[in-house]
Formats: structure tokens, C-alpha cells, sequence
């Protein structure tokens, strides 16, 4: 089997590719694809080697991370690999998706002769170059404490949650609460902009009290200069977020009444074009609707 410190990475967007240089950095062998030729180039100077697909970029390495956007991508990498088999390769992955999707990929990468990790994070792109994440792992634990020199090259913390899609579970909690502080962390600023105090001192004077959130202190000075690139994670990815966890939260019978009425903030935001922007970009859409802007 190969050396645990050769690492494939599927999938360099704003989270995947941030990892990627991070373990590249800390001194893996990190093989990286995307579907975005563009996205592996710019790596390329931080020394991560380009695939021409998931399974060229898990040849020879132990361990694969998937950072993918969606379902059909996170479908279209198992499929490849699958095709492709390495026994005992451990993919571990990140995405924030529906459990039944993972749990299908894990079924299927099982059948192969490979193990899967549910291991969402909880962070923001900013986060991720710092290596300030923290990472939701569930699922075989063996497979787990294979990697945890792993996690230690790209996060800040790790936490094992035991059985496969717990990892998700904890992250649909913590992301309802990203959500909602944003939205709130934007509202309060707008508030305070309207009233007339300067948004700065505003981040300085809450920031120093109770009121204040880690989602205030990422975002607020992207929302006190009204500047919302380059995105730390994008309007489009929250709102794929919070639908799969509103869908999880009504298949258990919860009432997410925060999370449902954050949740129109973030349409309206892409529908005037912020869908590519920060989600600190629902700050534009209150702010308007206050006469600000």
C-alpha cells in the first residue's frame, strides 16, 4: 500500500483547493483534479501535481479527499473511481451533502474494495487558508486514525463522531447556526449603519460584547465596506446548504423557523446577481431594502 503521505484531491475549489495547497505545504504528495483545468494550473506553483481525472489523481496514494459542489459530482467522481479500483484506498469526504448520497457513494466505493469517511467541515475559505478548519469525521474508525496526521496538515481540529453520517448530522447544526448568524450579523449592521453609527465601530464596540459571533467577526468587515469578494464561500453553496438541511430538519419533524426566514435574504441576493459573491452579500439586499444603498 502506499505511504499514507501520498494524498489525491478531487474536486480545487475555495475549500478543496485551500486544502490541497495547505498539504502540499505541510509536506504531502498531493495529486489534484477538477473539472476546471484553470483551478489545478493555479496550483500547480504550490506544487500540486495535475490529473486528468479522479481516478489519475488517486494512483498510488492512500488517501483521497472529495470537495465537490454537488450530488451529481460527488456521483460522477465514485463512478470514476469505481471504474478504476484501488482496494484499500480511503476517500474522505468533505462535501456538505445529503446523507443518502453519501451512504450510496460508500456503498458503492465499499463494493470496490475502498472506504469512504462522511467528513464535513465547518469553516469558511478565509478559514481554510489559515488553516483554522474544524472537521466533522464519522464513519470506520480504523480508516479515521489512518488519517489523522492527515487532518492535522489542513485543520486546526478534529473531532470523531462514530458511525458514517454523524459527521453530516453535526455539520446541518452548525451550518443552521452559519446561516442564521449571518443573516442576523447583516441585519444588526444595517441597523446600526441606518441609525447612523460608522460600520467599523460598530465591528469593534459588538465584537467586544455579547452580542458578538466568530460569523460577525468573519463577515462583518466584508459587510462594513459592502465589498464581497473574493468570496469565502459563495451565495450559490448556501443556499444548496440550507436546503439540504431544511430537508433534513422536515424529515425529522423539526421546525427551523430562523432558518426559513433567513433563507428568502439568500434568494434575493442571488437574484441580483450576488450568487457568485460571499453570503456576507445579504448584507447588500438588507441594506438596500433600508435605503442605504
Amino acid at each position: 500500500m502506499a505511504a499514507p503521505r501520498d494524498i489525491a484531491m478531487i474536486g480545487l475549489g475555495i475549500m478543496g483547493g485551500a486544502i490541497a495547497r495547505n498539504l502540499a505545504g505541510s509536506g504531502f504528495s498531493v495529486a489534484g483534479y477538477d473539472i476546471d483545468a484553470a483551478k489545478m494550473a493555479a496550483l500547480a506553483r504550490n506544487g500540486v501535481r495535475s490529473a486528468n481525472s479522479a481516478a489519475g489523481a488517486v494512483g498510488g496514494a492512500a488517501v483521497a479527499l472529495t470537495s465537490l459542489p454537488g450530488v451529481a459530482a460527488l456521483e460522477a467522481a465514485v463512478a470514476d473511481l469505481v471504474a478504476h479500483p484501488q482496494p484499500g484506498l480511503i476517500v474522505v469526504e468533505v462535501s456538505t451533502l445529503p446523507i443518502e448520497a453519501k451512504e450510496a457513494a460508500r456503498d458503492d466505493l465499499a463494493a470496490a474494495g475502498m472506504t469512504m469517511l462522511d467528513c464535513p467541515l465547518s469553516g469558511t475559505g478565509a478559514q481554510a487558508v489559515s488553516k483554522d478548519l474544524a472537521v466533522y469525521a464519522s464513519g470506520d474508525e480504523a480508516a479515521f486514525e489512518r488519517c489523522g496526521g492527515l487532518f492535522a496538515g489542513f485543520a486546526r481540529v478534529t473531532h470523531y463522531l462514530g458511525a458514517f453520517g454523524n459527521g453530516s448530522r453535526m455539520k446541518f447544526v452548525a451550518n443552521l447556526l452559519v446561516a442564521v448568524h449571518n443573516a442576523a450579523a447583516a441585519e444588526a449592521i444595517v441597523l446600526g449603519a441606518k441609525a447612523g453609527l460608522d460600520p467599523f465601530r460598530i465591528l469593534d464596540v459588538v465584537g467586544s460584547g455579547a452580542g458578538t459571533s466568530r460569523i460577525f467577526e468573519l463577515r462583518g468587515p466584508m459587510m462594513a465596506t459592502g465589498v464581497y469578494t473574493p468570496p469565502t464561500a459563495t451565495m450559490h453553496v448556501l443556499q444548496k446548504d440550507s436546503a439540504i438541511i431544511g430537508e433534513f430538519a422536515r424529515s425529522l419533524g423539526v421546525a427551523t423557523p430562523m432558518l426559513d426566514a433567513a433563507a428568502p435574504l439568500y434568494d434575493d441576493a442571488a437574484a441580483q446577481g450576488y450568487a457568485e459573491e460571499d453570503v456576507g452579500a445579504v448584507h447588500a439586499v438588507l441594506a438596500r431594502r433600508a435605503g442605504l444603498g
